[in-house]
């Protein structure tokens, strides 16, 4: 739900041979043929489950029934949930955010998901919204030229705003595009790249001899992302602390 961006690994002895369950933010595999170990998961990851008494507070601070993809554990963990919902009781802001990595010129159902949330959640708690597109994580990862990559973000986006987002309050943004005209986001990616090594990075994301330099540095994109708020928030505000709430899923399709 909230993903904490770090590989999970969980070996077990399955027939006498050692099985591994492994996700990160580009690769799902689960130890056998059950698929994924979601209670695993959750401890790998540091998250909590979304629990009864959680979405009885959620009501509560709201006035809101939960949503049918918490009532059915469709959305199963969280990070500081609780944390968001004594926000919302406070009346301090925090604002949500969510992504997609443009591969294709369409959305399918999987992908679909995190927006229907995202959708509720912004019409519930009447806040700010921030989501990125990551064409240019695509053409790190991806056989395909930077054009093509920003051509699908635009292909993306219109189906995007078609979940029907608060235009008022909603920004959604190309990487290709936005970053080079931003400078608060420049400097605070730099700022990122300071604080991890290549050490750190390696044993997170997995990366290797073979990654390129460009795969080593995008993690540093995508956590920035509070300096596209500017257009989003009062003068008064901008120095302030704002926090966020991040919808996150690890959509695999099987066929």
């Amino acid at each position: 739900y909230q993903r904490r961006v770090r590989e999970a690994v969980v070996s077990t002895q399955s027939t006498g041979a050692i099985a591994e369950q492994v996700i990160t933010p580009w690769d799902v595999k689960g130890e056998d043929e059950k698929g994924i170990d979601y209670d695993k998961l959750i401890r790998q990851f540091g998250s909590q489950k979304m629990t009864d008494e959680l979405l009885e507070r959620f009501t509560k601070v709201t006035g809101h029934q939960p949503h049918h993809f918490l009532r059915r554990g469709i959305v199963f963990s969280h990070r500081d949930f609780d944390h968001i919902l004594t926000l919302k009781e406070q009346g301090k802001p925090f604002y949500l955010y969510t992504g997609r990595g443009p591969s294709a010129g369409t959305l399918h159902i999987g992908h679909c998901v995190p927006f229907m949330f995202t959708k509720w959640l912004q019409d519930v708690f009447d806040v700010p919204l921030v989501i990125q597109l990551t064409d240019d994580e695509k053409f790190l990862w991806k056989d395909l030229s930077l054009e093509e990559c920003n051509r699908l973000a635009h292909e993306n986006i219109r189906d995007i705003i078609a979940f029907g987002f608060n235009p008022e309050k909603t920004f959604i943004f190309s990487d290709l595009e936005y970053i080079p005209s931003c400078k608060e986001f420049y400097w605070n990616m730099v700022k990122i790249q300071k604080c991890v090594n290549y050490n750190q990075a390696q044993k997170i994301f997995g990366f290797d001899e073979t990654s390129y330099i460009g795969k080593i540095s995008f993690p540093s994109i995508q956590l920035p992302r509070a300096s596209v708020l500017l257009f989003l928030i009062s003068s008064e505000r901008r120095n302030s602390r704002v926090s966020s709430l991040v919808l996150s899923t690890r959509t695999r399709i099987f066929e």
